[in-house]
């Protein structure tokens, strides 16, 4: 496999097979299988998509964090957002907006984490993007070096937003990857 400078060494490998499982097929075969035994056992839980909570949750998509088990939530309490590295990005805005406006919830929570890949990066990475594919990301990376300071930007970000009639309850944390310990931070 090729690495260009877009992609890190190592991010895109799926191992020897190329994204085969070890018992044949692909990963997505095994998740589709899963889902099937899932559905088996499944009953409708009768809710309708309003959070019971009235809680939104802005988190990184890292696969370290297992969000919902973390917090204590349970199917229906809240709504979770997730991107790369949990940053305030418009579309988190329009997603917020949503659930707030239309679905009922009233409190924000933002969760960055240790350990974050965006800390790595930086907006070479779109430069480095477009070299490679011949057309410029519209997006932003968002990468950032102090995830303190980024969990303060995001918490502005929701609190500055016209769109939010809601923005009295934002808070910020950084989940440690290594004890499962969230770090409330200072919005000042």
């Amino acid at each position: 496999m090729t690495t260009s400078a877009a992609v890190p060494p190592g991010a895109g490998d799926t191992g020897p097979d190329d994204g085969a499982t070890a018992g044949g097929g692909t990963v997505t075969d095994r998740l589709v299988e899963a889902n099937e035994h899932y559905a088996a056992a499944f009953g409708d839980p009768g809710m309708d998509a309003r959070p019971v909570l009235r809680v939104a949750v802005v988190a990184c998509m890292d696969a370290r964090i297992d969000l919902h088990r973390a917090l204590g939530l349970q199917l229906g309490d809240c709504h979770t957002i997730r991107n790369a590295g949990g940053v305030v990005t418009d579309d988190v805005i329009r997603s917020l907006t949503i659930s707030q406006r239309a679905l009922g919830t009233r409190s924000v929570v933002l969760i960055h984490h240790t350990g974050c890949g965006m800390q790595t990066l930086t907006e070479d990475f779109r430069h480095d993007l477009e070299m490679e594919v011949g057309q410029r990301p519209p997006w932003a990376v968002e990468a950032f070096r102090d995830v303190d300071q980024d969990v303060r930007q995001s918490m502005q970000r929701v609190r500055t937003s016209p769109f939010l009639p809601h923005t009295d309850d934002v808070r910020g944390f950084v989940f440690d990857v290594t004890t499962g310990r969230l770090r409330e931070i200072d919005p000042a």
